[in-house]
């Protein structure tokens, strides 16, 4: 009898651990292996049992086709609704084909029953093309659908007006490197990734302003408003600063603190083979058991801030990889102005799964504090752009084409914990408390909703809550008066005196929008004090918000960016928030600053000789109208394809490639171009005697010789285009060139390294 009993109550037990229904799954269970030889379509009630999920958590499907297709992006609205990106027309087969078929749609589930699970759909737009991202702002929704950006006026959740905000909105970059994002930042204006914009609306107008460019696809924020972002190749990339700090100066690139690597780690362990990544062929990119050894999709990031998980989740971050069918968990740390991170475990994930259609492209956080999972649900995630032909071949091995109706949601929280939703309540001073909710979504939704309906009766309560302890409560209500257009220079010269550093972090990056002509002496009085207290962590704080002293009082404003010179000359992030000042008066400071700090060698000096340099070599640059005309196809080529990772102006971009702009392979043996824009090139690379690897650059160039879209002659243009641009002074390529050598390797799959084409530019 003992012994029934004993069998009955391990049932039960097991019923409670492993409770697979289209719902939900509290997974403390190891699927089992999946067959590298076949990746069968899984029912939507059985996905979650493919799954392996951090002990301790539970998982659940709000959301599955046919309510959903292709599913990219998602954003709850205030009333909690969910609006979705439906992306079905992205690559319909390995050549594209129909991709610019106008099928994708915004559509808006509903959760009729209040099951937790949505159950109604509604199609909000139609007939849009490789839709990138949206947002909702005031009584419309931002979309972005590529090169345009659009603004859509809703009525009824009915669109009734349509206005162009951008039309270049992506202008260049191929669909897996164009701008996407629309994220409503802490400081009111919207952010992108892989875009240098940014934008707000004011009134009836749409401001569009310059941006720090980061990341590949998704951008998210912290808990005082740091962005961060990653390509496909690195776990995530961050920024130390605000973002609208360190954007007044146009001559200067790469800003110290913005775009930095924050988690160095990009080990992934899958639980499945997955032989279905574009490079799978090559030595290193799986590993014995043929899994992924590192990133190569990595998308969709997001720091929790949901305050639902427990303490050892606040300030982590999680970033989906999809050609890995898993999610990955940082843990992320302060030290002075740097944040730094590290994967939470290694050898396993947060979230994995064994079925290779599972696709997670995008994470959200929510008004119950869960962390939301957006699943493509499909074979192919590579665009034809790049895609090789080891890749087709898998796709085709296991017939990853179809199907293209597919689509999931899910929902990840603490096992056994309930979970409630914050609603939206229409009483201003009901939502001016929610700015200080431990859940990050929740304060942002009450900021944004109070500063696109800009409530009068809000006023009073919000001058209330910045007197408040409660730092969070704090932080929202000074930048809901910010983008309400009421916050008083008292109230922000107050808050520069706090005791706490985060909260007069917020009142130094907000200082710009407030200084005028009536209040600047007052703002730099306050300056000048901080810099005499010696707060290193304040000190690029306030070189990046003198700026905004500058058109009332420039000798003011000097005076306090020599004072920060001649006291942090070996700090890098000072320095560059003083030369974000300089803007075509380089020199002139530059030579106040050595008077003060004659060592060239420190950071200060050579930070602003940098800009010089930059300056004086685009002066010699070739007329880019020039080469646009000789070699029409060659400019194209580059601002659509190259440019997202050498730059437009060819000196690299930091985590994605190196320069192309006086770089010895460009102006060098054109045979040895040839192969590498052919056939592909794996770093390391070297280049004006510095060698690039990852992390600082990407893994590996992909090749076009297998892609149907670039003929000899298009190859021919953007190697005579990128060996005049610039500084560069190559030889010229003609077809017979590119013929002769994509001959010579027609047979050879994967791609070169400097090694074996120049020996003369060995890495090693």
């Amino acid at each position: 009898m003992k012994k029934y009993i004993y069998i009955v109550l391990l049932i039960l037990a097991a019923g409670v651990l492993y409770q697979c229904t289209t719902h939900k799954l509290i997974v403390m269970y190891n699927p089992p292996p999946a067959d590298p030889n076949s990746s069968p379509v899984v029912p939507a009630d059985q996905s979650i049992s493919k799954m392996k999920l951090e002990p301790g958590m539970a998982i659940k499907m709000i959301a599955a086709e046919p309510l959903i297709s292709s599913p990219v992006a998602m954003m709850f609205d205030k009333k909690g609704r969910i609006w979705v990106i439906e992306m079905e027309d992205y690559m319909p087969d390995t050549l594209g084909n129909g991709e610019n078929v106008p099928s994708a749609k915004v559509v808006m589930l509903s959760d009729k029953n209040g099951d937790g699970v949505m159950d109604d759909r509604k199609v909000i737009i139609d007939s849009l093309v490789m839709p990138r991202a949206f947002c909702l702002v005031e009584d419309g929704i931002l979309v972005a659908e590529p090169p345009y950006l659009w603004y859509y006026k809703l009525e009824n959740d009915k669109p009734v007006k349509k206005t162009l905000i951008d039309s270049k909105y992506t202008d260049g970059g191929n669909v897996e490197h164009s701008s996407n994002g629309l994220y409503r930042g802490l400081d009111n204006w919207i952010y992108n990734a892989n875009s240098p914009k940014r934008y707000r609306k004011m009134g009836d107008k749409w401001l569009t302003e310059k941006a720090h460019e980061k990341g590949q696809w998704g951008i998210t924020q912290d808990n005082v408003g740091r962005m961060y972002a990653n390509d496909n190749s690195t776990n995530l990339v961050g920024d130390y600063f605000p973002p609208g700090l360190g954007l007044n100066n146009k001559n200067q690139r790469n800003v110290a603190g913005y775009s930095e690597r924050t988690v160095a780690d990009n080990r992934t362990f899958p639980i499945r083979p997955t032989t279905g990544v574009n490079r799978g062929y090559m030595k290193g990119v799986l590993d014995d058991s043929l899994r992924l050894t590192n990133f190569t999709a990595a998308c969709g990031p997001m720091i929790y801030r949901g305050g639902l998980f427990g303490p050892n989740y606040e300030f982590n971050a999680f970033v989906a990889e999809p050609s890995a069918n898993l999610i990955k968990r940082d843990i992320l740390g302060e030290n002075g102005n740097v944040v730094k991170g590290r994967e939470a475990y290694h050898g396993r994930e947060f979230l994995a799964s064994v079925d290779e259609r599972f696709r997670p492209v995008s994470l959200y956080d929510g008004p119950d504090g869960a962390l939301y999972i957006v699943d493509m649900y499909r074979g192919i995630i590579q665009h034809r752009t790049y895609l090789s032909p080891y890749l087709k071949q898998e796709i085709k091995k296991r017939d990853l084409t179809k199907p293209l109706s597919c689509g999931r949601l899910y929902k990840v929280y603490p096992a056994g914990k309930k979970l409630v939703s914050v609603t939206f309540p229409e009483d201003p001073v009901k939502l001016v408390a929610l700015l200080g909710n431990p859940n990050g979504y929740v304060r942002d939704q009450a900021q944004q909703i109070l500063v696109d309906s800009k409530p009068a009766a809000a006023i009073p309560a919000l001058r209330a809550a910045i007197k408040s302890t409660n730092v969070f409560l704090v932080t929202h209500a000074l930048w809901t008066l910010e983008g309400m257009g009421q916050i008083k220079t008292d109230e922000v010269l107050a808050l520069l005196q706090s005791p706490a550093w985060n909260i007069r972090m917020q009142a130094i990056t907000v200082s710009p929008s407030v200084i005028n002509k009536n209040n600047y002496k007052q703002f730099a009085n306050v300056f000048e004090q901080n810099v005499a207290k010696n707060d290193t962590i304040a000190a690029p704080y306030i070189a990046f918000a003198t700026n905004g002293i500058q058109p009332f009082d420039k000798a003011a404003a000097d005076d306090i960016l020599l004072s920060l010179a001649k006291k942090y000359p070996k700090n890098l992030f000072v320095a560059d928030a003083i030369v974000s000042n300089l803007q075509n008066r380089e020199e002139a400071f530059q030579k106040r600053v050595e008077a003060i700090v004659p060592d060239t060698t420190v950071a200060v000096n050579k930070r602003i000789l940098r800009v010089i340099t930059a300056m004086n070599e685009a002066k010699r640059n070739s007329d880019p109208k020039v080469l646009a005309r000789l070699y029409p196809k060659g400019a194209a080529i580059f601002n659509t394809v190259c440019k997202t990772c050498h730059g437009e102006d060819g000196n690299g971009i930091p985590s994605l490639a190196p320069p192309l702009n006086g770089s010895e392979i460009i102006n060098g043996n054109k045979e040895v171009l040839i192969s590498i824009v052919l056939k592909g090139l794996s770093g390391p690379v070297m280049v004006k005697g510095h060698l690039y690897k990852a992390p600082e650059i990407g893994g590996e160039m992909p090749g076009f010789a297998d892609n149907k879209d670039f003929s000899n002659d298009d190859i021919v243009q953007i190697l005579n285009y990128v060996r005049h641009a610039w500084n560069n002074n190559g030889s010229r390529v003609i077809v017979d060139d590119v013929s002769n050598i994509r001959n010579k390797y027609s047979k050879r799959e994967k791609s070169f390294t400097m090694d074996e084409l120049d020996p003369s530019l060995k890495t090693n």
